[in-house]
């Protein structure tokens, strides 16, 4: 005698929240934040929407968990890599880029920008949460960079708060690109490409002047 299959979420009731936050992941990043539905997370999870409450009381909830899942130690990776760094600060800023852009440029985290850029006004608590958790803390990390190769003379002396964000913007605009096909005359092949040359002209506008 042959059964019906079961549903998906029957089969795997004990989804582990790694599972649920990938799906949640994705969706956020295809769909947006307010179109996002928590039953449509559960059933990309394969779990019931019950399972989801166990683990996330709110979608609100849910966002956060994966920008602290998968953005915030990121961050404290890049915040440890400035403060153990034995190399030069100009060796420093190319590693940083570099390992920032495959972490997050080149994996789907990298949506989450655009998700914050369209949806802020919507959802002010939501954007003070990913301001305060992830922006305000990478100016921080990339200030800290920038104070070290002041302090080392390998960097001409600058403005921290403000070159930090002007170092930022240009990582942030190319995962944006990367998110608006048909919008920006950007082929996302080549944004390996662009970040080469932003590392590049960063590069000589920070050094010395008598360099």
């Amino acid at each position: 005698m042959s059964f019906p299959c079961k549903p998906k979420w029957e089969r795997r009731k004990e989804a582990r929240p790694q599972e649920l936050l990938s799906a949640a992941l994705d969706l956020f990043v295809e769909r947006g934040f307010a179109a996002t539905r928590l039953d449509d997370v559960a059933k990309a999870a394969g779990v019931s929407k019950g399972t989801l409450y166990l683990y996330y009381s709110s979608k609100e909830e849910l966002f956060k968990a994966v920008v602290r899942n998968g953005m915030v130690p990121l961050i404290g990776e890049a915040e440890s890599m400035v403060d153990s760094f034995t190399g030069t600060t100009e060796e420093l800023f190319r590693t940083l880029m570099r390992t920032w852009w495959d972490s997050v440029g080149n994996t789907k985290l990298s949506g989450l920008p655009k998700l914050m850029m369209a949806e802020a006004g919507n959802f002010p608590e939501l954007s003070a949460f990913y301001q305060e958790e992830v922006i305000e803390r990478g100016e921080r990390m990339v200030a800290s960079m920038l104070r070290r190769g002041m302090e080392r003379k390998e960097i001409r002396d600058v403005d921290l708060e403000i070159d930090a964000r002007l170092l930022i913007s240009p990582m942030i605009m190319m995962m944006m690109w990367k998110h608006s096909t048909g919008v920006c005359k950007v082929d996302p092949d080549k944004l390996d490409d662009y970040l080469a040359h932003y590392i590049e002209l960063a590069l000589h506008g920070l050094r010395p002047l008598d360099r």
